[in-house]
């Protein structure tokens, strides 16, 4: 996983990210993955992530698990 970017606004903050991988777990197809998606991020008063939403295309990930991410570039 890598960090795109991240913007702050008061107490919340917005992490894209992109995860880039090989699907190779139990019962794994080989297919590479590559999946870009965001957190939204609530801060607390101690500086920490208070709470976090994650938010990425689901469909699209699963196509990828099983047919691979170069299919989804063509």
């Amino acid at each position: 996983m890598t960090m795109d970017s991240v913007v702050v606004q008061g107490d919340r903050a917005i992490y894209h990210w992109t995860l880039t991988g090989t699907n190779t777990g139990p019962g794994g197809t080989g297919k590479r993955v590559r999946i870009s998606g965001f957190e939204d991020w609530e801060i607390g008063g101690d500086g920490l992530i208070a709470e976090s939403q994650g938010h990425f295309d689901d469909t699209e990930y699963q196509r990828q698990l099983k047919h691979g991410a170069e299919e989804s570039q063509k």
